[in-house]
C-alpha cells in the first residue's frame, strides 16, 4: 500500500482544538510537585517560572494548599482547588503528579516504523510481548524477512511499496489504529522493564495529547570515548527532570522515537510527510498551538540504539541540522538559535567588547528599572528585581554562547583560518565544552570531551546551513531580542502580582 496523503504531497490533518483550559480541571488524585526551574521570591510568596517566564504570588489561602500537595496529598475534589491546581500546572510553574492510571495496556497500540534492520526489529517485538503492535515496513530491501518475524511476533504488518520517510510510515500506521491511544516505538529502542505506566498516568489529564519517555543510549558491548560522551551529551536524552514541553522552553520538543499520543487529538494523518526529519518537532509545536499539554516523563525510560562510530554519528547529527530550515519556514517563531532581552544582550555585547564597568553598569540599570516597577508589589524590590535581572543575565550567558556557537560553527570553523580572528572563534567553540564538561557527570577527560563536543556542535551547525539554504530562510541563525518585554511593563507586573479575589494571579511574560 501507499502512505496516506503521501502521492499529492499533502500535509498532515488538522489538529484538533483542545477542551477549554479555564473550564477543565485537574484531575483530583493527581498531586503536584514544584518545577526544577521554579524560582521562589520574596520570602516565598512570589514564585517565578514557566515558559514564557510567569511571576506568581500566591496568597495564604493558595499558600496553604501549594504546601499540602508539596507534601504529597492529592489536589482534591473542590473546584476552587482543582481550577487552581489547573492554573500552576499550565504555567509550568508546578509539574502534575498523577495516580494510578484509568487507561491500560489493552488501551494502546504501539506503531513500529521500519525499514531494514530485522534484528532490531525482532529485540523490539520480543520487548513488546503481550501488547498490540503495528509495523509498519518502509519498502525494505528484504520485505520478507520482516513479514516472518512480524508474523512471529504476532503483530500486524503494513507493507509500503515505495520509501516514504518515518512520518509517512507513522501515519500509514496510525491509520490502522483504533485504540484511544498510539505508542510510536522506532526499531533501533528498547523500552526499559515498567517504562508504560508513567506515561498512562498523564493521559488521565483530558488536556494532554501526548507523553514522552525518556530517551537514553543502550549500553555497549565496548565502551569508548563516544559512548561515555553519549551517555551525557545524547541528542535524544533530555535529561532527568520531567515537565511541559513548550518551544524556546526547558524542553522546547521531544522526539518520536519513542512518543505516546491521543488519538482524538488528530485525524488520520499526524505526522507530516513532506518532512523526511523534525516531524517530531513539528508536531509537539502543532499540538501546542492547538492548546494541547504535551509531558516528558523521566519515569518512564526507554533505550536507544544509536551509531556506533563517529562518522555515522556525525553525519546523523548534521542531519538533525538540516531539519531546522523547514521548520522555521513552518514556525518562524519557534525556532531560533538564541532569545533574550535587550537588556542582557547589552550586558553581553559590552563584556565582550571589554567593557566590565559599562557592563556592570548596564546590569546594575537593568536591576534598578525593575526595582523601581515592582516596588508596591512585592516587599523586597530589590532583591527580587536582582534575582530576576542580574541572575537570570548572568546564570544564561553560557548558554546563549552555546545556542549561538552551534548555529553559527561553521563561521567559527572559518575564522580559525584568520589570524585576527582565530582566538575568539577558539573560545567561542571551546568554551560552551568546557563548561558542559564541569556540569555534567562524565569520567571522560577533558581534551577528549572538548573534541566530541565540538565536532559535534560543527556537524550540527554544517546541517543548519545546508537546511537553511536548501529551505531558503535565515530564521535558525538568527538570535531574536526583545526589545520591550512584557515583565519590564509595570502595568504587565501589576496585572501577574494583583490578586482580586482569587487565589494566585498570572499571566504570561516574556524575557
Amino acid at each position: 500500500m501507499r502512505p496516506p496523503n503521501w502521492e499529492n504531497g499533502e500535509g498532515p490533518a488538522p489538529v484538533r482544538p483542545a477542551p477549554p483550559r479555564r473550564t477543565t480541571p485537574l484531575p483530583s488524585h493527581f498531586g503536584l510537585a514544584v518545577d526544577p526551574d521554579t524560582i521562589a521570591l520574596d520570602r516565598g510568596r512570589v514564585l517565578m517560572g514557566g515558559s514564557p517566564l510567569r511571576l506568581l504570588r500566591l496568597t495564604a489561602r493558595a499558600g496553604a494548599l501549594v504546601s499540602r500537595w508539596e507534601a504529597g496529598a492529592p489536589v482534591g475534589l473542590r473546584q476552587a482547588e482543582t481550577v487552581l491546581a489547573r492554573r500552576l500546572v499550565a504555567s509550568g510553574v508546578f509539574l502534575p503528579r498523577p495516580g494510578p492510571p484509568g487507561f491500560r495496556a489493552e488501551d494502546v497500540t504501539v506503531v513500529i516504523p521500519i525499514r531494514d534492520r530485522p534484528e532490531h526489529l525482532q529485540r523490539l517485538l520480543a520487548a513488546l510481548k503481550g501488547m498490540r503492535c503495528v509495523v509498519v515496513d518502509d519498502a525494505s530491501k528484504d520485505p520478507g524477512r520482516t513479514r516472518d518475524i512480524v508474523q512471529r511476533a504476532e503483530a500486524r504488518l503494513v507493507a509500503l511499496t515505495t520509501n516514504s520517510g518515518p512520518a509517512a510510515a507513522r501515519n500509514a500506521g496510525w491509520a490502522q489504529v483504533s485504540t484511544p491511544l498510539v505508542a510510536f516505538i522506532d526499531s533501533d529502542c528498547v523500552p526499559a522493564t515498567g517504562w508504560l505506566e508513567p506515561l498512562l498516568g498523564h493521559f488521565d489529564d483530558p488536556m494532554v495529547a501526548a507523553a514522552a519517555p525518556r530517551i537514553v543510549p543502550l549500553p555497549p558491548r565496548r565502551a569508548t570515548a563516544l559512548s561515555r560522551y553519549e551517555a551525557v551529551r545524547s541528542s535524544l536524552d533530555l535529561g532527568g527532570a520531567g515537565g511541559l514541553v513548550r518551544p524556546l522552553s526547558r524542553l522546547p520538543y521531544v522526539p518520536s522515537a519513542a512518543l505516546m499520543v491521543r488519538r482524538e487529538a488528530v485525524g488520520d494523518a499526524l505526522f507530516d510527510p513532506r518532512l523526511r526529519g523534525g516531524e517530531d518537532v513539528d508536531l509537539v509545536w502543532r499540538l501546542v498551538d492547538a492548546g494541547w499539554d504535551v509531558r516528558f516523563e523521566p519515569e518512564a525510560t526507554v533505550q536507544h540504539d544509536g551509531p556506533r562510530g563517529v562518522g555515522p554519528w556525525l553525519r546523523r547529527r548534521a542531519f538533525y541540522g538540516t531539519t531546522a530550515g523547514p521548520l522555521a519556514n513552518l514556525h518562524p517563531r519557534s525556532l531560533v538559535p538564541l532569545q533574550t532581552s535587550a537588556w542582557s544582550a547589552g550586558v553581553w555585547a559590552l563584556a565582550c567588547a571589554r567593557r566590565p564597568v559599562l557592563a556592570g553598569g548596564a546590569l546594575t540599570a537593568s536591576v534598578l528599572v525593575l526595582a523601581r516597577r515592582l516596588n508596591g508589589l512585592v516587599d523586597e524590590p530589590v532583591t527580587v528585581a536582582t534575582r530576576i535581572a542580574a541572575g537570570g543575565t548572568l546564570k544564561s550567558a553560557l548558554p546563549a554562547l552555546h545556542g549561538l556557537t552551534r548555529a553559527w560553527s561553521p563561521a567559527l570553523v572559518v575564522g580559525l583560518c584568520w589570524p585576527r580572528t582565530r582566538r575568539a572563534a577558539a573560545c567561542a567553540l571551546v568554551a560552551p565544552a568546557l563548561g558542559d564538561w564541569c556540569t555534567d557527570r562524565t569520567d571522560l577527560d577533558p581534551l577528549r570531551y572538548a573534541g566530541l563536543h565540538v565536532a559535534d556542535d560543527v556537524a550540527y551547525g554544517a546541517g543548519v546551513w545546508l537546511g537553511c539554504m536548501k529551505a531558503r530562510t535565515l530564521g535558525p541563525l538568527l538570535p531574536r531580542i526583545v526589545f520591550k518585554a512584557r515583565v519590564w511593563s509595570s502595568a504587565s507586573l501589576r496585572a501577574q502580582l494583583k490578586d482580586p479575589g482569587g487565589s494566585v494571579a498570572a499571566s504570561p511574560t516574556t524575557v
